[in-house]
């Protein structure tokens, strides 16, 4: 599957500053290690049945920001983002729409690519729909049904079996354990497990959060051929536990996504992986926090969106957008207004202005400048994006950086944040 086209991202004078990021499964906010998979990174991508909100830009800006941190640093980054291009939703809002739900993919993919050349975020180094990678789900499927790791339950409205992980024998084969993901105890998951597209009422599973991993033929459905499995689709989760570890090393730096992944989601992929290879998916985990319209999460399933597509049809500065998003920190809880977005555009007109009559002098060639090395060492923590757009406020009213020449910080702005100061 293809990706977008990358922006323009300057290249600055290497400055390795150690990062230090919050890890969902130990609650502490610690440095990344690097040296055995190197600046790996996967993403769960989008389901594409409806067009990027700004939920979704808000993963995806904020994880470009750790993109642009590391190559700033001087690291040769691995990203990999997934396309979940077969599901339940997909299949339902195309029935709903009247619309073939390869066609109805295809447009929202399309367009969340839009969205995300409009926004300058750097493109993943392996974009993949589910569809794709099928042939080696269901390799991984199958080497979990030998394992012992996975069931069969009879599908009571079709022909053949679906396949289901099981948790307890994951449990006593592998150093893995349900909740050591997300965090969450069982009385949470088991109420999540259901909202967030579970199915524990089903006859015949061993366990009530045991989750699919791959369904048998409906009417109606699409299928593929899935070996011994007989002919199905895939479940969710497998999906990126098999491309991430078919294109990353194992375990990968690090795994990101929303919040709202934390379980189901990531908990079994993870599952999924150290069953079928016994080594960790990840080493560290990163979920960005929920965005909100009028007290409520942003949510396809709720209609409260505040699409990117319809931002940029209104003729707002997609820059504006990229600085809304990152006025916010990435583990925040924040809502959408219209002034948030409009005290955005007045703050990066002030940073645009600021450069107009920044010095022309060039710095030292090699050496990175003032403001580089501020807005690294504000990222530095947590990746604080706040606290680097506060240091550009500084800058742009004269208090700081001034050794730094116009190009140089026009450069580390783009570079570091991906605002560009001279549109």
């Amino acid at each position: 599957m293809k990706s977008w086209s990358a922006p323009r991202v300057p290249e600055l004078p290497p400055a390795d500053t150690p990062l230090q990021l919050h890890d969902t499964p130990s609650r502490t906010t610690r440095p990344v290690n690097l040296e055995a998979a190197g600046a790996s990174l996967y993403v769960c991508g989008i389901t594409p049945y409806d067009a990027t909100h700004l939920g979704h830009a808000n993963t995806y800006v904020n994880f470009d920001l750790l993109v642009r941190y590391w190559r700033a640093c001087g690291h040769e980054v691995s990203y990999v983002q997934n396309v979940t291009d077969i599901d339940d939703p997909l299949l339902e809002r195309a029935e709903a729409t009247g619309v073939d739900w390869q066609e109805l993919a295809e447009s929202q993919t399309e367009l969340f690519r839009e969205d995300m050349r409009a926004l300058d975020v750097i493109p993943p180094t392996h974009y993949l729909g589910a569809v794709e990678m099928i042939p080696a789900i269901v390799e991984d499927v199958e080497r979990l049904l030998q394992a012992g790791i996975a069931y069969p339950v009879e599908a009571e409205d079709a022909e053949g079996v679906d396949y289901y992980f099981d948790i307890a024998a994951a449990e006593a084969a592998t150093d893995w354990q349900l909740g050591s993901i997300g965090g969450y105890d069982r009385s949470t998951m088991e109420e999540l497990f259901p909202e967030r597209g579970g199915d524990p009422e089903r006859s015949g599973k061993r366990d009530p959060l045991d989750p699919l991993l791959w369904r048998a033929a409906r009417d109606g459905e699409p299928q593929w051929e899935g070996g011994t499995l007989g002919r199905g689709r895939p479940g969710w989760h497998i999906e990126c536990s098999v491309i991430a570890r078919r294109r990353l090393p194992a375990p990968f730096a690090v795994q990101g996504g929303g919040s709202d992944l934390r379980f189901p989601h990531h908990e079994f992929s993870a599952a999924h992986a150290t069953a079928a290879d016994g080594i960790s998916l990840a080493g560290h985990y990163m979920h960005t926090g929920m965005v909100g319209l009028d007290g409520e999460k942003m949510s396809k399933s709720k209609g409260n969106l505040v699409l990117v597509s319809q931002l940029r049809s209104r003729g707002v500065d997609p820059q504006a957008i990229r600085v809304l998003l990152l006025s916010n920190h990435w583990r925040s809880e924040w809502s959408y207004t219209d002034e948030a977005l409009e005290a955005a555009a007045q703050r990066l007109a002030r940073w645009k202005a600021a450069l107009t009559e920044a010095e022309k002098a060039d710095d030292d060639a090699g050496v990175p400048s003032e403001l580089q090395y501020a807005l690294m060492s504000a990222l530095a923590n947590d990746l604080n994006a706040p606290a680097a757009l506060d240091t550009l406020d500084l800058w742009a009213a004269g208090k700081m950086a001034q050794g730094t020449s116009a190009a140089a910080a026009q450069d580390a702005v783009q570079a570091l944040l991906g605002i560009d100061l001279s549109r």
